[in-house]
């Protein structure tokens, strides 16, 4: 059953609020901990369906998973190595991120595991990474285009790979560094653009060797060792900063409004949006700045504000790729042009969100163009009129995005169907509300 949504402007929005954990570490946080050896535990996981997946997942191929009564999570690890097959298909719902990782996770461990998901995963190229994972060893039988559903068959005598990312993707990244913890030797990625790092950050805290060392020709060699120990350790996840995203605009864009936002994660490979926002003349504040686990966080402190527009190049792409969106919605109210270069990653996202991006703002009364991989998006200063009802096509960053526009264009903005969001943002709607927000489901005649 399909959830439309209607989002309506609200008179401001105040308070504070803490958006759910980041997604990328509680993917990572699982994964580590199922091999690690001894007990973890994980406090501030998002409980979304794309994590929930992975957990059941780790389960499958043999972890100890719970949750216990306080809201923590207790992992018992099985050591490097110690995976076992599934005894069933393992479905990642929605989640790229959880696939493509668990792909690398067993490509280098000697059993068949088959990947399903939703339609919108199963429509999503992962040649990306059975490429790199075929040169280890492993074998990859798929859909016509390398899509799911898809049998891995992991190498027997896997071999380590030095491998030059084509396309910054710290999916694939990950991917192959994680096959590289169950093969002899060293496996080094070399990335020319900067992605996300939160895999080796992390692999780091439980015990592996990880170095990262400038690349000859530019960018960063990321090598990890094989057969480390792994062990068990506590996890205190940080507020995802793509999920604060959508609070932080909503508060840029209503008039009068002042939101804090507590404990959202700001790694420097994450801030990419915050960044361009404040380039736009955005008022955000990064207060109280610590260290948890690894990670800095602060609080941000966000108050509404006049944007202008900006060129956003390129080279920021790895660090906001999944900020585009709210972005875009942020540029249609600025006064002037903001261009947004180097777009082409995400025709290959959840759905073809430059695509959908497009469609929603013109949608609703908003000029915009694309120019090869740019997107342009022309602002007037003043709310776009709205008073349209977006397609998101499954793609939960499309749904809040518009959701964002209808609290403050002209008319209401519906959304045909709101069910994805639960995959990264459980109890977004209730969230947006407590701050003052006015989205409500749309009532069948």
């Amino acid at each position: 059953m399909s959830r439309p949504l209607v989002s309506r402007r609200p008179a401001t929005l105040a308070g504070t609020a803490r958006v759910p954990g980041d997604k990328s570490i509680s993917h990572r946080a699982l994964m580590f901990g199922a091999l690690a050896v001894g007990e973890s535990r994980i406090e501030g996981l998002l409980e979304g369906d794309d994590v929930l997946r992975t957990a059941a997942a780790m389960h499958a191929l043999g972890a100890e998973v719970e949750r216990l009564d306080d809201g923590a999570w207790r992992l018992w690890g099985r050591g490097v190595g110690g995976l076992r097959e599934p005894a069933d298909v393992l479905d990642l719902g929605n989640s790229g991120t959880g696939a493509r990782l668990m792909m690398g996770l067993v490509a280098t461990h000697p059993f068949t595991t088959v990947f399903t998901g939703d339609a919108s995963l199963r429509s999503r190229p992962m040649k990306r990474v059975s490429e790199p994972l075929s040169r280890m060893g492993a074998r990859f039988v798929g859909r016509e285009g390398g899509r799911l559903p898809m049998a891995v068959v992991g190498a027997q005598s896997p071999m380590p790979l030095v491998y030059e990312l084509p396309v910054a993707s710290a999916q694939v990244k990950s991917a192959i560094l994680l096959a590289g913890l169950n093969t002899p030797g060293e496996t080094t990625v070399i990335e020319r653009e900067p992605t996300r790092d939160h895999t080796e950050l992390m692999l780091r805290g439980f015990g592996a060797q990880v170095e990262v060392e400038a690349a000859e020709g530019g960018g960063r060699a990321v090598t990890v060792a094989g057969f480390p120990e792994l062990t068990g350790r506590r996890v205190v996840v940080p507020a995802d900063p793509s999920s604060a995203a959508f609070p932080a605009v909503a508060a840029l864009l209503v008039p009068g409004s002042e939101v804090r936002l507590s404990g959202v994660g700001m790694n420097p490979l994450r801030t990419g949006l915050y960044q361009t926002l404040r380039e736009m003349g955005a008022d955000i504040h990064f207060d109280a700045m610590r260290d948890e686990c690894g990670e800095p966080v602060a609080d941000l402190l966000v108050r509404a504000s006049a944007l202008r527009g900006v060129d956003v190049p390129a080279a920021r792409a790895p660090s906001m790729i999944d900020e585009y969106p709210i972005l875009a919605v942020a540029a249609a109210f600025a006064m002037g042009t903001t261009r947004m270069f180097g777009l082409s990653e995400l025709r290959v996202k959840e759905s073809d969100r430059f695509a959908a991006v497009m469609n929603g703002l013109l949608a609703c009364g908003v000029k915009a163009e694309a120019e090869g991989d740019t997107l342009v998006v022309h602002g007037t200063g003043a709310p776009p009129p709205g008073g349209a009802t977006i397609a998101v096509n499954l793609d939960h960053r499309i749904a809040m995005s518009f959701l964002v526009m209808g609290m403050a264009a002209a008319e209401p903005v519906a959304v045909d169907d709101a069910e994805a969001i639960d995959t990264s943002f459980p109890g977004f709607v209730d969230l947006m509300n407590g701050l003052g927000g006015a989205i409500s489901d749309i009532v069948a005649d």
